[in-house]
């Protein structure tokens, strides 16, 4: 099944404002993950492919890090750009991108791949542009998580539709593992909890968002239930 680009370009594009869900201290958390695992060093060439509004852009930037960003809608690379006018952002289609082979260092695809219903054109085109030797890191919400199953999996009864894409559905780790393996990559798969929501664009979610943020972190510590874990 292929990404519907279109439903992509109309949702993203009508934002005014940048769409920024974690908490300050959440978000330092995930980049101190992208940054560990990519082994991101200053100097390197970083994009960050699916940027948004250039939320986790910045946080690179901010550490010093060579970065540009790419998003499919223009509506939030303009936004991107007004935030960080030292910072390239391009407007690109992850699937085509208009990147040079072998030309980049590092890549991060901070909540990206949950947007592709099948990611293999997409995992082939980061491979492309990679230099040998090169790393990506991902971040995506997990499938086994209950929490984002009842909530995100359009098979839940609990299913909700609001804040996302008909192309959105968290990722089954083990089935992108092998998606990214078999165009070349070795990959490495971990999982991540405890991060803290600031906002969701459902009025019915943002009343329990207290609640799930207290809890999640709290349920999938043990190291036995790790694999259920919010992220992935």
């Amino acid at each position: 099944m292929s990404q519907d680009k279109r439903a992509e370009i109309q949702f993203f594009d009508h934002f005014e404002e940048t769409y920024d869900v974690f908490t300050p201290a959440s978000k330092a958390r995930i980049i101190d993950m992208a940054v560990s695992k990519g082994h991101f060093q200053r100097g390197q060439i970083i994009a960050d492919l699916g940027c948004g509004a250039g939320v986790f852009t910045k946080e690179l930037h901010e550490r010093g890090l060579q970065v540009f960003g790419m998003d499919i809608s223009s509506g939030l690379a303009k936004l991107a750009r007004a935030s960080m006018p030292d910072v390239a952002f391009l407007v690109g289609d992850l699937e085509f991108m208009p990147v040079k082979s072998n030309s980049l260092d590092a890549i991060m695809l901070m909540g990206v791949i949950h947007h592709f219903p099948e990611p293999v054109r997409m995992a082939q085109e980061i491979f492309r542009i990679l230099k040998p030797g090169g790393r990506f890191v991902a971040f995506d919400p997990n499938r086994a998580n209950p929490f984002f199953y009842l909530y995100r999996v359009k098979a839940s009864p609990f299913y909700s539709s609001v804040g996302v894409t008909e192309n959105e559905e968290p990722v089954n780790a083990a089935i992108v593992a092998r998606t990214f393996e078999k165009v070349g990559f070795r990959v490495e798969t971990d999982f991540l909890s405890g991060l803290r929501y600031r906002y969701v664009e459902s009025p019915l979610a943002r009343i329990v968002l207290p609640i799930y943020n207290f809890v999640e972190g709290i349920l999938f510590s043990p190291r036995f239930l790790t694999k259920h874990s919010a992220f992935v």
